[in-house]
């Protein structure tokens, strides 16, 4: 029989590659190695240049890998490029009290020794992913790494999504995926609206040399201005997330190195002994944004374009993490059984696994935030008490120490 000619189709399935991510921090490539390891072709626009991005010297931005997360990586191929200058999280201990005063008597004490697969996560300093993800990169040849341009216009049909750059280029895709932060420009151009508020709060950030080994012990000190994450880097080092109200924490990053470490000292102790800055300070404002959904026609959302959580619980790289794995399993299936990967139903998919997830994640940050952050004596007492139940029971905090491995929920095979 004769068939009538289907342009819309015939265009539909000319493409210059299959997935187009825009976003060259750390979501976007690892997302493109996963979809290209799984046989799809993948286009990275990434705005800055890879000079700035393969800047090796330290400066103390680093991260906390959940164990999930570092089997993501294993998986992926990246973990042997970055093991030998991860630190293990063996231990974390978390406690309430006042800069100056201590911490008080009731606490949660985790220690990777309560379950079986090994440490609760690992400290990874950004340099040195960064580096690995570039050359794993450069190294695939289903990969497409356009760097320093951007994305001015998108362009979405029934076939696929044109993609317009900066520099009157155009690319034809199947799926365009966003993994552009928080102001994602992929979102707001796909119509996607987002929900959120500011805390009020500062991250001051920066990492320290100290004279006594931290033993792989992670601490989180909740203030009434805001938590004090110590997290431990190799050697005698520490990454610091500090949050402070907006104002306070603005006259803090203004101060000399000695002045600043005069306000870190009493807020910090001396468990570790004398400490002294190592590499840069940086700050930024802390807010909850959440995308109101994480697809639009051929646009999907990862990482922080689909949501910006609070970093009390050192989380949201781990919260990307997922929705990449997820993401690569979808596709990965679809692909398989020779569906559209871009299509509504695909998509779809990798959204229903996703939204519950994100959203729990939100609503646990924003609460443990609210609930901490103040000098309420009922809230505190409430919250000590509560904290030293949870210690004092194996199983719930076993349960906890779960969590913070990212052992429990719905893992995409890649995490498992």
């Amino acid at each position: 029989m004769d068939n009538p000619p289907c342009p819309a189709h015939i265009y539909g399935m000319s493409f210059d590659t299959d997935i187009v991510i825009v976003g060259g921090g750390l979501n976007g490539p690892i997302l493109a190695l996963g979809l290209a390891q799984a046989g799809l072709t993948v286009t990275v626009i990434d705005a800055l240049s890879t000079k700035i991005r393969k800047n090796a010297g330290f400066d103390g931005r680093s991260y906390a890998v959940a164990l999930t997360s570092q089997r993501l990586l294993k998986n992926l191929g990246l973990w042997t490029a970055v093991q030998d200058d991860a630190q293990p999280m063996l231990e974390i201990k978390v406690s309430d009290g006042r800069a100056g005063e201590g911490a008080s008597p009731f606490f949660m004490h985790f220690d990777h020794a309560e379950i079986e697969e090994g440490p609760m996560g690992y400290m990874v300093q950004d340099r040195h992913l960064r580096r690995a993800l570039l050359d794993a990169m450069d190294a695939d040849e289903g990969i497409t790494h356009l760097a320093g341009q951007t994305v001015i216009g998108q362009t979405p049909d029934a076939g696929g999504v044109t993609v317009t750059l900066a520099n009157g280029d155009t690319l034809r895709a199947r799926a365009l995926i966003g993994c552009d932060g928080r102001g994602s420009g992929t979102a707001t151009r796909a119509g996607i609206k987002r929900n959120g508020w500011g805390y009020g709060q500062t991250a001051l950030v920066c990492a320290i040399e100290h004279e006594k080994p931290h033993n792989g012990i992670a601490h989180q000190f909740f203030m009434p201005s805001g938590p004090l994450a110590i997290l431990p880097l190799t050697g005698n080092r520490s990454s610091i997330v500090w949050s402070e109200t907006q104002d306070t924490a603005g006259a803090i990053n203004a101060l000399s190195e000695a002045d600043y470490l005069s306000v870190l000292r009493p807020r910090f102790g001396d468990f570790l002994g004398d400490f002294k800055l190592a590499g840069a300070r940086y700050s930024y404002p802390l807010s909850l944004s959440m995308a109101q959904s994480l697809i639009a026609d051929r646009v999907a959302l990862v990482g922080d374009a689909a949501h910006g959580v609070h970093p009390i619980a050192g989380q949201g790289l781990n919260a990307g993490m997922r929705d990449i794995a997820a993401l690569i399993q979808v596709m990965s299936e679809a692909l398989h059984r020779g569906e559209d990967v871009g299509s509504e139903n695909v998509l779809h998919r990798y959204e229903e696994w996703r939204r519950f997830d994100n959203a729990a994640l939100g609503m646990a940050t924003d609460t443990i935030n609210r609930l901490f952050s103040n000098d309420n004596p009922l809230l505190r007492v409430g919250r000590d008490l509560g904290m030293g139940i949870v210690n004092a029971m194996p199983r719930l905090r076993r349960s906890f120490i779960r969590e913070a491995a990212g052992l429990t929920g719905d893992l995409p095979e890649l995490m498992r």
